[in-house]
């Protein structure tokens, strides 16, 4: 860091979120950080423009759009500033498509420390120098080359290597000699990254950033995400950055078996109480026909409460392993309008019961979508009833809206219900959780398993008192 401070741009349309970064930023050096906010899209694109930003912290929810698509504007701006995406929880594929993207790391809000955030900043300026002295200098770039954290080679098409840093040599535990002597493509694990690797390097990209795995000259795997760049299009060399995130991958890995032992254990116990209740019934039944002889009637009334509660359990199991099981689909081509006026269709009684206003802004041509109809009308109807069921009655507005966003057509479904409190909202679409008395808790279950397995997204942006905005993102043709 400099006597300067450094200026940062947060991107994010929580003010909340803008307040606590604040707040740490601070803790960690008064007036070493000067913390700008950009709230929306609009403006996030007017400043990234302005480049007058030392490193930018994007959240990955911004409303119809998400960090991925601010990243996408820095690759068109050929602005190559650090970015560190923000995310709400971990999420191994939106951290993957991130750093794809370019950004240069990604922290979950709800575990940002000041000394994590420090060194996250720190880390990231640091990288963005030694790339761009790189490129200045493109082969006097020595001095950087030798003090750089990541692993960097030099290499040729030929796969010859040139050169290769102290941290490549240490990681990879060959001596300098050994290195030089290397035919890259011994360092990867599989051959066939080695020919993707190549074919994109060599090949009319001339650049690339995708995760390897490389090996070490003991045959330890190491888990690297690889920049590299074309530096002499005659000579045909470029340069290879590997940074090794094996630690972070074995992190978040614990980090997720963790999630799905609470997940798994969560799930135990409300199949243990939905269960318990009805075997209870038919364990009583049993009991009365192990006793006293019974008349014909009463025999019956008890056969009933077995057959009864046994439909009741396996009506339970059926409900689980539809809401979260792979699901064959019928695609044909849909409208994203006229799939969604058939789901209000179907929810026309509960509007008029609840006198819901609905209020409706389509995209004309309709955007088609390869869909199986009957699933994704479930999907969407799940949302709006959840909608509705969250709004006063007389007093509720549901608003419902279709655009296509270059090659996917989005469609939002928004209340003016009380919101959802954010411990809430992170386990919404987990199997059997709900807050209604007689809810099964897997209808928004359900919805995603139908959404993913169409290829698409669903996620929920909610504010306490001003109501809930689930937003669905499917292809589109």
């Amino acid at each position: 860091m400099t006597d300067q401070p450094v200026h940062i741009l947060m991107i994010d349309d929580d003010e909340d979120d803008f307040y606590l970064v604040s707040q740490l930023l601070q803790d960690i050096s008064p007036g070493q950080y000067d913390l700008a906010w950009a709230p929306t899209y609009s403006k996030a694109v007017e400043e990234i423009e302005r480049k007058k930003h030392d490193i930018y912290l994007v959240d990955y929810r911004l409303g119809p759009y998400t960090g991925i698509d601010i990243l996408h504007h820095f690759q068109q701006l050929q602005y190559k500033a650090p970015v560190i995406m923000l995310t709400g929880k971990g999420d191994y594929s939106i951290d993957k498509e991130a750093m794809q993207a370019g950004a240069s790391d990604y922290l979950v809000k709800g575990e940002i420390s000041a000394d994590l955030l420090e060194r996250s900043i720190r880390y990231a300026l640091d990288e963005a120098r030694h790339l761009r002295t790189i490129e200045e200098k493109e082969k006097k770039y020595f001095s950087v080359f030798e003090k750089a954290h990541d692993l960097i080679i030099l290499a040729d098409c030929d796969k010859n290597v040139i050169d290769a840093n102290p941290a490549a040599i240490r990681t990879l535990l060959y001596s300098k000699e050994e290195f030089l002597q290397l035919n890259l493509k011994q360092l990867f694990l599989q051959e066939e990254q080695s020919r993707h690797f190549f074919d994109h390097i060599c090949g009319e990209d001339s650049s690339l950033q995708t995760e390897y795995n490389f090996v070490t000259k003991e045959g330890k795997k190491l888990d690297v995400m690889v920049s590299a760049v074309m530096l002499d299009e005659a000579e045909q060399i470029f340069l290879c950055i590997a940074q090794d995130i094996t630690e972070r991958k074995r992190e978040e890995l614990e980090k997720q078996q963790q999630q799905k032992f609470i997940v798994t254990g969560r799930i135990a116990r409300v199949i243990a109480h939905e269960v318990r209740n009805p075997l209870t019934n038919i364990l009583l039944a049993v009991s009365q026909f192990k006793g006293e002889p019974v008349s014909m009637e009463e025999s019956q009334v008890y056969v009933d409460i077995i057959e009864r509660n046994c439909t009741r359990i396996n009506q339970l199991i059926t409900e689980l392993l539809s809401s979260t099981r792979m699901i064959e689909l019928n695609i044909r081509p849909h409208g994203a309008n006229e799939l969604t006026e058939k789901a209000l269709l179907l929810a026309k009684d509960r509007l008029q019961l609840n006198e819901i206003k609905v209020n409706k802004d389509y995209s004309y041509p309709d955007i088609m979508v390869p869909a199986d109809e009957e699933k994704v009308i479930i999907a969407l109807l799940n949302i709006i009833i959840n909608a509705i069921e969250a709004m006063t009655p007389g007093k509720g507005v549901l608003t419902i809206n279709t655009e296509r966003l270059k090659d996917k057509a989005v469609i939002t479904i928004s209340d003016n219900g009380p919101g959802i409190p954010e411990e809430t909202k992170m386990r919404l679409f987990d199997p059997f959780f709900t807050n209604k008395p007689k809810g099964t808790g897997l209808g928004l279950t359900s919805t995603q398993n139908i959404i993913m397995n169409h290829k698409g997204t669903v996620h929920v942006e909610s504010e306490i008192d001003r109501g809930s905005v689930f937003t669905v993102v499917l292809p589109a043709n």
